[in-house]
């Protein structure tokens, strides 16, 4: 079963998630809060497998709360994925770089919320090819000036080449028609780029493609 937390100030947000979430054989709704303290205090309580965090909320909003589930090792294998009003929310950025593992528009249709929440539990795509083009796109004209390309140096010229094309948005099934593989073997080298960087997930590997220069603003394909 996949364990979800529902982190939202309104309360028919969370009973319209709730209902779709819970009529699935493999979700379950473990856990629903109304601010971001109350969040920290059910994720800690039941170790879900995915938050679905609205940014702005009271006490403590997503985005603090967010950085602090990510910062915390204890938690490392709970996906945050932020909720949000808007597709590009100015906060969204922000939290991708702390460790948030995409974002859903509230408005989304059902079935892509449901595969969403399976394909970031899986650690497979972003979220839509479409929603992570955009959010990428928006993150390459945001970022700043890219960091020392050192944090690269444990890569093979493979891993760099899968990790560019991650960071341009594609999914591993169109990764591995551009090189040639079958889809394990592009899943395989995305594993292992993102265990040698310490990379959460597909989204942090994204970010990291970034701040190091390894792809730049303008190679969106």
């Amino acid at each position: 079963m996949i364990r979800v937390l529902l982190a939202d100030d309104q309360l028919l947000v969370r009973a319209g998630f709730k209902a779709l979430l819970d009529a699935q054989p493999d979700i379950e709704v473990v856990a629903e809060a109304a601010d971001g303290q109350q969040a920290l205090a059910a994720v800690r309580e039941h170790r879900p497998d995915i938050v679905l965090m609205d940014i702005r909320m009271p006490v403590v909003d997503g985005l603090v709360a967010t950085r602090r589930i990510t910062e915390d090792p204890r938690l490392r294998e709970v996906k945050v994925v932020m909720l949000t009003t808007f597709e590009l929310d100015e906060y969204v950025f922000e939290a991708i770089r702390s460790g948030a593992s995409g974002f859903l528009v509230k408005d989304t249709e059902p079935e892509e919320l449901l595969r969403a929440v399976r394909a970031v539990v899986a650690g497979d795509a972003l979220l839509s090819p479409g929603v992570t083009r955009r959010l990428i796109a928006e993150f390459a004209a945001r970022s700043k000036e890219p960091a020392a390309a050192g944090v690269l140096s444990a890569l093979t010229e493979r891993e760099r080449e899968v990790m560019a094309l991650v960071g341009i948005g594609l999914s591993n099934e169109e990764i591995a028609r551009r090189l040639v593989v079958s889809p394990l073997t592009a899943k395989t080298h995305v594993s292992r780029t993102m265990v040698k960087l310490g990379a959460r997930d597909r989204a942090q590997l994204v970010v990291l493609a970034y701040e190091s220069g390894l792809v730049r603003p303008g190679w969106l394909g």
